[in-house]
Parts: structure tokens; C-alpha cells; sequence
């Protein structure tokens, strides 16, 4: 099924909208890597329609991400619809996505995110009220439901689709479940039998091989990746060469994964600064980047102590020659 905005791939792959980690510099390289779309980091509404700074910050992006979603995540209707044709007006994306899926409890208590899932009218007036707002296209991410008792994901959808959306994306996951169990990929192919508008699939996408599975027996028009990207934005090189029927190129030693982390650092430098806040920012990524190494706990004590980014290459370096020696 065709999407509405420009992709490569009869099939695209998208990188999810995360907090703290689908920021401009991982979005930068993930489309390097292979992801089609990319979505930000969700915004609150009440945040930009207020002009806090750092929400509005969230909304930046450079010309390589395109194409590139936003995603606004709020319970009222008015504010979000004002949120939308801000970010309209001043950004520009390619589309605006609205978050019915995020389940935490930040979010939740005021009825945000997969709190909106309690209340499939409410759900409804929110995508008219954006729809409204703004030229640009209108998307929603969501979970199955609430909780067991309201776990409908076909009814949700279709009440997604009824009120104007162009594209769905399901976390075939209650919110109550949060990122418990498995998810549970035959209520993606039921949405996508259900529904005329394209379907991403989105959950428990580990590597390029789980990406083809959830294709082959979803049928889904796209596919998702959230936390299997942390430190392995090759996951998407995987995806593509698989789903184009090739095979994939071998997993990256610790020479690719370190020359990448570095082009990751260097990004973060160029949009977020060389400060120790910067620094203190990427720890996390780097953490990641070293899971599974030879002695990577010791390592990682290394990374997670750095004060500035300029500190990173001289321990990955000295990281290598010590493997080197042992060898």
C-alpha cells in the first residue's frame, strides 16, 4: 500500500519516535544506515504551544532526515490543534504523528499518549482537531488498548482511520503491559487486513531477521524500529538487505562500531555542543554501542565517566590496542 510522502522502498523501514534517543544526530545516521523515515522525539503540546524552549527544540531537523514526522503527544484537542500549526508554520515537516502509544507515566497521568485510549472519542476529536490545524498530513502511533478489559487494536485503528489519519503505526502491546511480554504480532495483521490506510508495524524488532518476520506474516506496509536501534543503527542495513532479498552484510567488530559511534559523537558536537551536559547526554549511546564486547563492563566504567566528547577516541583507542596485546 502506498504511502502518502516519498520513501525508497515499496516497504520502508522507520526509526521510532523515543525520548532522549531519536534526537536529530541519531536520526541523521539511521538514515544513513537505511531508515526510510524518521519521527522525532514526542513533543508535549502544551510545551510548544507555551514556547518552552527545549520543546521547540525537539522540533528541529536538518534537510537530510526528510522525510521526517513530528509527533505531538497531549488529551486536549484545542491545544494540540495549536501545536500542530505551530510546528507547521515554523518546521515544516512532512507530516505531524500523534502519540496515543507512549504508556509512561509522565505522560499517562494527564491522559496522554495511551491514555487517550481510554476514551476512543476523545481519540477521534483529537485527529480532527490536528487535521484541521495543519496542511500536512495527520498519523497516529497506538498501542492495543489500554488494558486487557479495553484491548481492541482493529477498533482503535478504524476509529483512527475514520477521523482522518493517513498512516497507523501499532505496538501491538496494551499500555498496562508496557514493554512486558511479547508482542503480539497477529493483532498488526488483523489492523492491516482492517484498514485502506498503510500500516507500520512496530515491537519487539531486535534485529534484521525479526524485521522480515514481522513483514512476512503481518503483511504490514512498513516497519518500525525502536529499541533494537540503540547502538546498532545497522539494524536497518540488516532489514533492507533482507527484505530486498539479499543477504546481510556480517555483524560490525568493534573497528565499525567505534568509527560509527564516533560519527554519532561528532554529530551530537556539531548540534548539541563539546559541554560536559553534551557528554553526559551521550553516555548512554555509548554504553550501547559496546554491549557484548570483550570486557566491555570495564570499558563502559571508562565511557560513562567522560566529561567531554574529545575523551571518546582515545578510549576507544586504547581500548584496541589492549585488545590487540591479548590476542
Amino acid at each position: 500500500m502506498a504511502f502518502p510522502y516519498p520513501v525508497d522502498h515499496a516497504v520502508p523501514l522507520f526509526l521510532a519516535p523515543m525520548a532522549g534517543i531519536s534526537e536529530s544526530p541519531f536520526r541523521l545516521l539511521c538514515r544513513d544506515f537505511g531508515a526510510d523515515v524518521v519521527v522525532s522525539e514526542f513533543l508535549s503540546s502544551e510545551g510548544l504551544r507555551r514556547g518552552n524552549k527545549n520543546v521547540h527544540d525537539g522540533a528541529f531537523f536538518k534537510p537530510g532526515e526528510r522525510p521526517i514526522g513530528i509527533q505531538l503527544y497531549g488529551a486536549d484537542p484545542a491545544a494540540m490543534a495549536e501545536a500542530a500549526g505551530q510546528v507547521s508554520q515554523h518546521y515544516q515537516p512532512d507530516f505531524i504523528d500523534i502519540n496515543f502509544g507512549c504508556p509512561v507515566k509522565k505522560v499517562v497521568r494527564r491522559n496522554g499518549g495511551s491514555g487517550c485510549l481510554k476514551d476512543l472519542d476523545l481519540v477521534q476529536r483529537i485527529i480532527k482537531a490536528v487535521r484541521g490545524a495543519t496542511p500536512l498530513l495527520t498519523t497516529v502511533k497506538i498501542r492495543s488498548g489500554w488494558d486487557e478489559s479495553l484491548r481492541d487494536p482493529v477498533e482503535i485503528a478504524l476509529r483512527c482511520q475514520d477521523a482522518g489519519a493517513s498512516v497507523l503505526t501499532l505496538h501491538p502491546r496494551t499500555r498496562t503491559q508496557m514493554y512486558n511480554g511479547a508482542a503480539q504480532w497477529d493483532e498488526i495483521a488483523a489492523v492491516v487486513a482492517a484498514l485502506d490506510i498503510p500500516v507500520v508495524g512496530n515491537g519487539d524488532i531486535k534485529c534484521g531477521a525479526d524485521a522480515h518476520a514481522m513483514w512476512s506474516q503481518t503483511g504490514c506496509a512498513g516497519i518500525m524500529m525502536a529499541r533494537g536501534s540503540f547502538g546498532n543503527p545497522w539494524i536497518f542495513r540488516e532489514a533492507r538487505a533482507l527484505l530486498d532479498g539479499r543477504s546481510p552484510s556480517p555483524r560490525p567488530g568493534p573497528d565499525e562500531r567505534f568509527a560509527v559511534a564516533l560519527r554519532h559523537a561528532e554529530l551530537h558536537r556539531e548540534i548539541k555542543g563539546n559541554d560536559r551536559r553534551a557528554a553526559l547526554e551521550f553516555r548512554k549511546h555509548l554504553g550501547w554501542y559496546t554491549r557484548g564486547l570483550p570486557g566491555s563492563a570495564a570499558l563502559r566504567l571508562e565511557l560513562h565517566s567522560i566529561d567531554s566528547m574529545d575523551e571518546i577516541a582515545g578510549i576507544f583507542r586504547a581500548y584496541l590496542e589492549r585488545q590487540a596485546v591479548s590476542v
